[in-house]
């Protein structure tokens, strides 16, 4: 039996700034972005200009690792933040973990500044402007 976990984050209104954002901070790629305006219509619930354009699935490839991305549908309540789950990234290079834990940095809040542990040479928790929360750990050879 093989199983394949991944994250499934999602937005109010901003999930593809979110998607390209970490495009670019993880090195990640984007492997495909589903509109609500993709869906077939339905007469019943039409949509609005605005509904069509927002993400109801979008995938961003990192690594061997893939990220998930929707935005609520409109009227539906959404509840941003929280640190009940943090994503653990884990780049083998020194350098690597600090341009990626800098690029989450930026218009988000250092938890913990990258340094030395028991654990890892480099090792840090930063929640980015999103609110999501990351932890980068280089591990020790």
């Amino acid at each position: 039996m093989s199983i394949c976990l991944n994250p499934y984050l999602v937005f109010n209104g901003n999930a593809r700034e979110a998607l390209y954002f970490y495009e670019k901070a993880l090195r990640g790629s984007v492997v495909g972005i589903m509109t609500f305006g993709d869906l077939p219509e339905d007469p019943e619930h039409p949509l609005t200009g605005e509904m069509r354009t927002l993400v109801m699935h979008a995938l961003l490839r990192v690594g061997n690792a893939d990220l998930m991305f929707s935005d609520t549908f409109p009227g539906t309540p959404h509840q941003a933040g929280g640190d009940m789950v943090q994503i653990a990234i884990h780049p083998t290079e020194e350098a690597v973990a600090r341009e990626i834990f800098g690029a989450l940095e930026d218009g988000g809040q250092v938890v913990m500044p990258l340094q030395k542990t028991d654990w890892s040479p480099l090792y840090g928790i930063v929640k980015d402007k999103f609110g999501v929360t990351f932890q980068v750990n280089v591990p020790k050879e």
